[in-house]
């Protein structure tokens, strides 16, 4: 399952998580990702540029790594997706992508 977190500057942080989410880890998870704030869709509107799907970022490791340090269990990844505005952003094709939704 993925859950979507959306911060104040509309960046999403997405977790994917075997198991459903209960309140004590989204309130620990809402706290870490900076009081962002979590959507109850299965998909997110927008425009995003984030890690390819295919590649778990380090970025990604050492999250899960914390959040498991804070009694989060079954945490599978953790990646962030940049808001963005442009139809035609630049970032590095190599690593990331855009992602509509």
């Amino acid at each position: 399952m993925i859950f979507f977190f959306q911060k104040l500057n509309k960046d999403i942080i997405a977790l994917e998580k075997s198991k459903e989410i209960d309140n004590s880890d989204i309130h620990k998870l809402q706290w870490l990702f900076g009081d962002a704030k979590i959507i109850d869709a299965l998909e997110v509107n927008g425009n995003f540029v984030g890690p390819r799907k295919e590649m778990v970022t380090p970025w990604s490791t050492n999250a899960v790594e914390i959040v498991q340090n804070m009694g989060v269990d079954n945490i599978k990844r953790i990646e962030e997706f940049v808001y963005v505005l442009a139809r035609n952003p630049s970032f590095d094709k190599m690593l990331k992508s855009l992602y509509n939704g």
